[in-house]
């Protein structure tokens, strides 16, 4: 508040002239004072124009010049203020502390500097900076707000203030730099420097303010699907949940129920032989029993007594039809073990196959927008994947060596066992892997190749476009022979142009639905490049459909 009245109190006793402090006031006969020199240097330069005198502020006209005589009450009242202007100023100092700039002209307890000055190379405080505002020539001074940093404007080597830019050397010089570690150099001040590069720092200020709007937009848009996402994967795991819970009851249910049949069954079963065997155990009772009397009739001496029991006695009774009893292991409840092992494994099948489909499925979320194709070999060499073939799919006239790695097609039918999963239309064999992701493999071949991937539920019978690589929706293959190469997926034929090479790189992005086929030599060409959307997870595939034969191998890539 004291500052505040400081500045009022200055403005009162300012010449509206030269802006400045009065000095030697005068008041003319309107009531408005000014410097004794200002007010006279205005009225002769009038002089020259017309004989009329006026008052700089409020215009009055006066028809005589007045006569000026300094106003000692006026200047008295002028110092006066000064004074109380230094002592309210003193009054509320505020002293530097640590990492305060400290006025340079303060002795004892320092006051904290209100500026500094670019040419007197010092900060000032309020009171000691006033010669700054009074004194003519201090007036031109640059004045900037207190610094510590002043001492980075003076040149090391020189002492000088450096106000000069080296475009040459890309740093700030002083006037002496010029003349020796500078000289010839493009030079300009430093001013003429900041102002371009001011007027860079404007664009590059708009180029960073639209791209942090952009990434702003970004953000948002990332939110958005983030809570997407988090809202989907609730109402999925829900879901999911929800569903297993009715698979896992069913399952309880049916064993429950083949639970119950079997105790049933083992009820009546035991039943039945309980029941025959009282029957049984009572006709071997009776056996006895005729079997003691004749024993017993036996020994009697009286020949008379013997030959009237005897017919009787030796007479056996019509046995009961009763059901056979075989000498065999009885049949027991093992097979239904089996039955049960073979739905388990059956389901285990099915789970299986679906489970390559739920997993597919989440992992085909993604926030973000899809990753940059490679472009160098080193950088597809970073995906790449370790495949094999699956002899369980393999054709009886492939042959397999390499572990597993190269197909060959042979005269003569392999010694392969009966399998769901094996071709039997198509020279064709699959991968044992199934591919999701990003995936990088490379094959050699020869002779006539279809270097393919597809889906693991493609025919293994039927037509040439129900199961042949290409000729079908769930496969897509490229077809490489000594004329060049074809690109086929559902029976549409694209010809591709490229160089020949024996090797060709397969570059998979499952998520994004990108398939890429590459030439393979010194550099890699793109030949062909297909962009759809994979539903499934997929296996590498060969063809060799030619009787003149061919081979293919998945190259072990390190």
């Amino acid at each position: 508040m004291a500052q505040q009245g400081i500045r009022l109190d200055r403005e009162k006793r300012s010449c509206s002239i030269c802006l400045d402090l009065l000095k030697d006031p005068v008041t003319i006969p309107c009531g408005h004072s000014y410097c004794m020199s200002c007010i006279k240097d205005c009225w002769d330069e009038e002089n020259k124009n017309k004989n009329t005198h006026s008052c700089p502020q409020c215009r009055r006209s006066f028809t005589s010049r007045p006569v000026l005589m300094k106003s000692t009450m006026l200047a008295e009242l002028v110092e006066e203020v000064n004074e109380e202007g230094l002592q309210a100023a003193s009054s509320d100092r505020s002293y530097a502390g640590p990492g305060d700039v400290a006025c340079d002209f303060c002795s004892g307890m320092k006051l904290k500097a209100f500026k500094s000055c670019l040419v007197c190379m010092a900060s000032y405080c309020e009171q000691h900076l006033q010669p700054h505002y009074d004194v003519a020539p201090l007036k031109k001074h640059k004045l900037v707000e207190a610094t510590l940093k002043l001492q980075e404007s003076i040149c090391s080597r020189h002492d000088e203030v450096m106000k000069i830019f080296c475009r040459t050397d890309q740093q700030c010089i002083c006037y002496l730099c010029t003349m020796d570690d500078h000289k010839g150099h493009d030079t300009v001040s430093a001013a003429a420097e900041r102002a371009e590069r001011q007027t860079e720092l404007g664009a590059s200020r708009q180029k960073i303010q639209q791209r942090v709007q952009d990434r702003e937009k970004d953000v948002k848009v990332l939110r958005q699907k983030v809570g997407t996402i988090n809202l989907s994967a609730d109402d999925a795991v829900r879901d999911s949940e929800k569903m297993f819970t009715e698979l896992s009851r069913l399952i309880e249910k049916r064993s429950s129920e083949v639970k119950q049949q079997i105790r049933s069954q083992q009820k009546t079963q035991v039943s039945q032989a309980e029941a025959l065997e009282a029957k049984l155990q009572q006709e071997i009772n009776e056996l006895r029993r005729k079997d003691a009397e004749l024993e017993l009739l036996s020994r009697t001496e009286d020949h008379l007594h013997f030959l009237n029991n005897y017919p009787s006695l030796s007479r056996l009774s019509e046995s009961e039809d009763l059901p056979s009893v075989d000498i065999h292991p009885l049949c027991s409840f093992k097979d239904v073990a089996a039955a049960v092992s073979e739905a388990r494994d059956k389901l285990k099948a099915v789970l299986s196959e679906e489970w390559g489909k739920i997993s597919l499925a989440v992992t085909e979320v993604d926030v973000l927008l899809p990753q940059a194709e490679p472009r160098t070999r080193a950088e597809f060499m970073k995906h790449s994947s370790q495949i094999t073939l699956d002899p369980n799919t393999a054709h009886k006239r492939l042959s397999l060596c390499d572990r597993n790695r190269k197909a060959t097609l042979m005269e003569e039918k392999q010694l392969y066992l009966s399998h769901p999963d094996r071709f039997f239309e198509r020279w064709q064999v699959l991968s044992r892997e199934g591919l999701t992701g990003r995936c990088y493999w490379e094959v050699e071949w020869s002779g006539r190749v279809f270097i393919a991937v597809a889906y693991k539920d493609i025919s293994r019978t039927g037509s040439k476009d129900e199961c042949g690589f290409g000729f079908n929706d769930k496969s897509w293959s490229l077809e490489c022979s000594s004329g060049g190469y074809v690109f086929r997926h559902n029976n549409t034929l694209t010809s591709v142009s490229g160089p020949q090479s024996s090797r060709i790189g397969v570059y998979l992005y499952h998520r994004a639905g990108t398939l890429s086929y590459y030439s393979v030599s010194t550099t890699m060409t793109l030949l062909h490049r297909v962009q759809t959307t994979f539903t499934q997870p997929l296996y590498a595939g060969i063809w060799l459909p030619t009787l003149t034969g061919g081979s293919a191998e998945l190259c072990e890539l390190k």
